[in-house]
C-alpha cells in the first residue's frame, strides 16, 4: 500500500463490496449516537447473533440517553442480564447520565473518550458513524486485516496509523464498518476466505495465521440450592464488593458439606465464565429462616438482574420462558 493509487483502489473496492454484501444489522440503520454507543458497548466480548435481539429489547426499554440515565441500576442490570460483563451496563448508564448532564452528546472522538467506559475504539466508532468524523477504528478483526495486508505483525500504534491511512475520509462510518465486516466474515483467523475477498490483490500474507497456543482453561464445580414455594423461588444477592457480577441475584451457593450426602442433583449443566469451565449441580433444598436473601415470585423474577448462570438454570428447569 505504498502509493496513493493503490490506497484509492483499496478503499474503492472495499466500499463497493460492503455496500453490496454487508449483513443487515439493526444498528446499521441509524445515525443516532446513543443507539450506536449501545451497540458498540454490547458488541464488546459478545457475539453479534446474541446482541441483535438483546439490542432491540434494550432500546425498547431505554430508547434514549435520558431514559437510561433516569433508570435504576437494578433495572439496567436486569435488562443486561445474560450478556455478561456487567460493568459495561454500569458504564453505559454512567455515560448516559453524563450526556444528560452536559445537555448534548459529545460530537468528536476526543470528547467521547471522556465518557465513562468509552475507550479509543468505541469513541472512534461512534464519532465516525454518527458524526462523520474521519477517524479510523481498530478492533481485533481490523488488526488481523491490517497484519495480512502488511505481511507482518504490527504494533498497536502501527495498526492505528495503518487504519487511518486506509480510511475513506469522505465516508468514514462506512469505511470503518467495512473493515470490521471484512475481518468478521472474510478475513478469518483460521481459514480466511481469500477467494471471496474484495481486496485480496492488496494482501501480502494470505492463508491461516500462526496461532499462539491457548492457555489451558481452569476446571471447577459449583453447587446451588433451589428452593421453591407457592410459585416463588429463593434468591440471594451477591455482595456489591464482589469482583465478579457484583449485586447480581443468584440461587444460594452451597459448599459440598452443606449438601446432603447421596442427594441426587435435580440438574447438571456446564457453564463457562472468563477462564474457567464449571460443572454446575443444582439440588432441591429448603431455606432456613436465618438465610439472607428473599423469596421472588417466578412471574417477576426476570425483573431482577440475574446472573447468566441463574437464568440458564431456571430456564433448563422450565421455570422461565
Amino acid at each position: 500500500m505504498s502509493t496513493d493509487k493503490k490506497t484509492i483502489q483499496f478503499r474503492s473496492a472495499l466500499l463497493r463490496w460492503f455496500r453490496k454484501e454487508q449483513r443487515d444489522l439493526p444498528w446499521r440503520r441509524t445515525k443516532d449516537p446513543y443507539r450506536i454507543l449501545v451497540s458498540e458497548i454490547m458488541l464488546q466480548q459478545t457475539r453479534v447473533a446474541v446482541v441483535k435481539d438483546r439490542y432491540r429489547q434494550f432500546l425498547r426499554q431505554f430508547p434514549n440517553a435520558r431514559s437510561l440515565a433516569r433508570a435504576r441500576e437494578q433495572s439496567v442490570l436486569a435488562a443486561w442480564s445474560g450478556l455478561g460483563y456487567y460493568r459495561r451496563a454500569r458504564a453505559l448508564r454512567a455515560a448516559a447520565k453524563s450526556v444528560v448532564q452536559n445537555g448534548e452528546f459529545p460530537g468528536s472522538a476526543e470528547r467521547l473518550m471522556q465518557l465513562p467506559g468509552v475507550g479509543r475504539y468505541t469513541a472512534a466508532a461512534v464519532a465516525s458513524i454518527a458524526f462523520g468524523e474521519p477517524v479510523a477504528v481498530v478492533d481485533g478483526n481490523v488488526e488481523r486485516v491490517l497484519a495480512r495486508i502488511a505481511g507482518r505483525g504490527l504494533t498497536h500504534e502501527q495498526a492505528w496509523q495503518s487504519a487511518q491511512q486506509l480510511l475513506e475520509a469522505r465516508h468514514p462510518g462506512e469505511s470503518n464498518q467495512a473493515m470490521m465486516e471484512l475481518g468478521a466474515i472474510i478475513c478469518l483467523p483460521g481459514e480466511p476466505l481469500c477467494q471471496q475477498c474484495p481486496v485480496a490483490r492488496h494482501c501480502t500474507a494470505r492463508g491461516a495465521m500462526t496461532k499462539s497456543k491457548p492457555k489451558p482453561r481452569l476446571k471447577a464445580t459449583l453447587c446451588y440450592e433451589l428452593a421453591q414455594q407457592h410459585g416463588r423461588v429463593f434468591l440471594e444477592q451477591r455482595k456489591r464488593s464482589a469482583s465478579l457480577m457484583p449485586a447480581m441475584w443468584e440461587l444460594p451457593l452451597r459448599t459440598g458439606n452443606t449438601i446432603k450426602r447421596r442427594q441426587a442433583p435435580i440438574l447438571c449443566v456446564r457453564h463457562a465464565i472468563t477462564t474457567t469451565d464449571y460443572t454446575v449441580r443444582v439440588f432441591a433444598g429448603k431455606i432456613s429462616n436465618d438465610t439472607s436473601g428473599r423469596w421472588v415470585p417466578l412471574r417477576s423474577v426476570e425483573k431482577l438482574p440475574l446472573t447468566g448462570l441463574t437464568r440458564k438454570i431456571l430456564r433448563k428447569l422450565e421455570l422461565l420462558p
